[in-house]
């Protein structure tokens, strides 16, 4: 599913039109941004799912062409963890 089907379904859904749920999605996707890039960010939906910021340490990795070590930067990562409900749904 695009964004733009899940804006359509969202408003067929809520009864609302199109840029109302556009507006709504945007305004959910920058408010979880906003959450994640505090210090110890994280979004908990209940049911549905948790969004939090994990630390990935630097490593030492391999050029798949050349087969030649790299270093890998540490950097910040986002991982989704599924909750009960959204699993018995899946």
């Amino acid at each position: 599913m695009t964004k733009a089907e899940l804006i359509e379904q969202m408003a067929k859904d809520a009864g609302i039109s199109k840029a109302a749920a556009g507006a709504v999605l945007d305004s959910f996707m920058a408010n979880v941004t906003k959450a994640l890039k505090k210090k110890d960010g994280k979004v908990t939906l209940v049911g549905f799912g948790t969004f939090a910021k994990v630390r990935r340490k630097a490593r030492k990795g391999r050029n798949p062409q050349t087969g030649e070590p790299i270093k890998i930067k540490a950097r910040n990562a986002v991982t989704f963890k599924a909750g009960k409900k959204l699993k018995d749904a899946v």
